[in-house]
């Protein structure tokens, strides 16, 4: 039996789901976490420059290269691990190591990423974090090393995964322009599990970042979309008015929905992956199951207080766009609509002055006629009196009695010739 033929993406995208594995991170450790994207045209960047510029760090510590064209890439980096994902956006890297700097996040561990490597990123910082890793058997000390790490008001900190482990932030940047996350493992939480979350925490502190991209878009738009606003609300109230022109209100009403579908297209990308991320953040906090620690908020409350309110703005900005948009398409529909009924009374005015003057020119053609009938007539009586004149003195006729016996023999004629010519014209 012959095999069954595969479709050649089956096995390519079979493996895709297995291609980015979770980091094995064990107690105590501690990682650092950069996300990088370009200024503009993110989703349009050239790949090969950033695995150009993963190849430079990698040849740094004589490590192992990626495939041609990978996504994601996972080696040994001198004492670290490293592990590297491309995404629509962004790249980030993530390197891990084993215990814990005296100093709580201190920022040489960063320096495993060389300054002057920085300094050739395609792209700039979109995010930055280090994360401490701790085994925590019981609560004792948790809460004051938190409370004493971060930012008291902003402190967001809940057991997750079943009080398999307690996580903290503050979601602030620190001094070193970092993000600090804290991570307290039970002794019976494996590897595993740890790099799950720790991985959870980085993706819910980009796709968080990502998203406020929006939010930025959202309020440099605002006085745009007003100053667009009062000129529909304007020229709405122009259509309503006894003096307007028409057709001037549609070139400007045409003008602003121009304008607005351009920035629907500019903005449709931006406003539209803000969405997707928001879900994202959303669903990784929500497969953390946090559960309240020391009558804290927890990261689930911190979004629905801070995070929610600038997605929803977002929301709002996106639907008020679409809403001006259809308002003034609407508009110059209507608009458009009048033009079209004026110019269709102006159409049958015009047609009933023109029905006027060809039934004019029909009732000139036949006075035309008759009085053409007349004058041949009046000739052809004439000719026809120089023709008989010889009768009057052979038969001794009366010119006058001739002229009373031709002129409607002569008229009769003439009248049958001028509508034989009339019909054969139409």
């Amino acid at each position: 039996m012959s095999p069954i033929k595969d479709h050649p993406l089956r096995y390519p995208m079979a493996n895709e789901l297995h291609a980015r594995p979770f980091p094995i991170v064990a107690a105590p450790s501690k990682a650092a976490y950069l996300a990088l994207k370009p200024a503009s045209n993110a989703a349009g960047r050239d790949r090969e420059a950033d695995r150009l510029h993963l190849i430079a760090l990698l040849d740094r510590f004589g490590a192992q290269h990626p495939q041609p064209d990978a996504t994601h890439y996972s080696g040994q980096i001198g004492k670290y691990m490293l592990k590297w994902e491309s995404h629509t956006e962004f790249v980030t890297y993530t390197v891990f190591g084993d215990g814990n700097a005296q100093r709580p996040f201190d920022s040489k561990t960063f320096d495993v990423f060389p300054q002057d490597w920085l300094d050739d990123a395609p792209g700039v910082r979109i995010t930055s974090a280090l994360i401490r890793v701790e085994t925590a058997e019981g609560d004792d000390g948790i809460l004051g090393k938190v409370v004493d790490w971060f930012v008291p008001e902003s402190l967001a900190v809940s057991r997750v995964l079943d009080d398999g482990l307690v996580v903290a932030g503050d979601f602030r940047i620190d001094v070193a322009g970092h993000m600090r996350f804290a991570v307290f493992a039970r002794p019976e939480t494996g590897p595993q599990r740890t790099g799950r979350v720790v991985q959870r925490l980085c993706e819910i502190e980009t796709y968080k970042a990502m998203s406020m991209l929006g939010l930025a878009m959202a309020r440099d738009l605002g006085p745009k979309m007003g100053a667009i606003d009062q000129r529909l609300t304007a020229m709405l109230a122009d259509m309503t008015g006894a003096d307007a022109r028409p057709e001037t209100v549609l070139y400007e009403l045409l003008t602003a929905s121009a304008e607005l579908e351009n920035i629907v297209a500019q903005t449709s990308f931006r406003f539209g992956a803000t969405g997707a991320y928001e879900t994202i953040v959303n669903q990784r906090i929500g497969v953390l199951r946090e559960d309240r620690f020391a009558g804290r908020q927890t990261f689930g409350e911190f979004m629905m207080r801070r995070f929610d309110p600038a997605m929803r703005t977002v929301t709002s900005t996106q639907d008020r766009l679409h809403a001006m948009s259809n308002r003034a398409q609407r508009a110059s529909d209507l608009l458009r609509t009048r033009v079209d009924v004026e110019r269709s009374a102006q159409n049958q005015d015009l047609l009933t002055s023109m029905d006027r003057r060809a039934d004019l020119q029909l009732r000139l053609q036949k006075t035309v006629e008759g009085l053409s009938v007349v004058a041949i007539s009046y000739y052809a009586v004439n000719l026809v009196l120089y023709v008989l004149g010889p009768l009057e003195k052979l038969y001794d006729v009366p010119k006058v009695m001739m002229g009373a016996i031709a002129t409607p023999l002569v008229l009769l004629a003439v009248w049958m010739m001028v509508q034989r010519i009339h019909k054969k014209m139409h």
